[in-house]
């Protein structure tokens, strides 16, 4: 039987998804990754990923073969002016009603540095490491997502979508 391999993102299971694992059968919506997106790494090698939120309206239906929690390190800088400004804001006293701030902090994907850890489920909830006090640039690890390697039966579409 056929394989894909497919991309389910952090903040897609969070919102929407349904945990699943090694063995489940699932069905989910799925959006193919252009040649550019291929080339430029989207999708930790993923051939399509999983759309919650719109995307086609034909379920790719198979069984999971493997599941691989995917972390990516990031650069991350902060800003320490914003910083200060948003632990004044934490205050009671020195606050009335809402206050919308920035984030005092940025980050930057580290090219290539990315991890693929095997695990038997897939969790609702992922990890991520938050950036630290100091200015930086220093280095995080967060979870991205998982890569899924879905078996697909006999006769399903080439393509995720395709009707046929």
């Amino acid at each position: 039987m056929p394989r894909k391999r497919v991309f389910y993102e952090d903040w897609q299971m969070e919102c929407c998804g349904t945990p699943f694992a090694v063995g489940d059968e699932v069905a989910w919506r799925l959006v193919a990754h252009d040649a550019e997106g291929v080339r430029e790494g989207h999708g930790y090698g993923a051939e399509a990923w999983v759309e919650n939120h719109g995307g086609p309206d034909q379920e790719t239906a198979g069984r999971v073969r493997a599941i691989d929690l995917v972390h990516q390190e990031y650069l991350a800088y902060t800003d320490q002016r914003a910083l200060e400004r948003l632990d004044r804001a934490r205050e009671p006293s020195k606050t009335r009603g809402p206050v919308i701030l920035p984030s005092p902090y940025s980050m930057e994907p580290v090219p290539g540095a990315h991890t693929l850890e095997a695990v038997d489920t897939c969790p609702k909830w992922f990890e991520h490491q938050e950036p630290g006090r100091d200015p930086g640039p220093h280095r995080i690890r967060r979870a991205q997502g998982v890569l899924v390697t879905l078996e697909l039966p006999d006769g399903t579409p080439p393509e995720p979508g395709d009707p046929r």
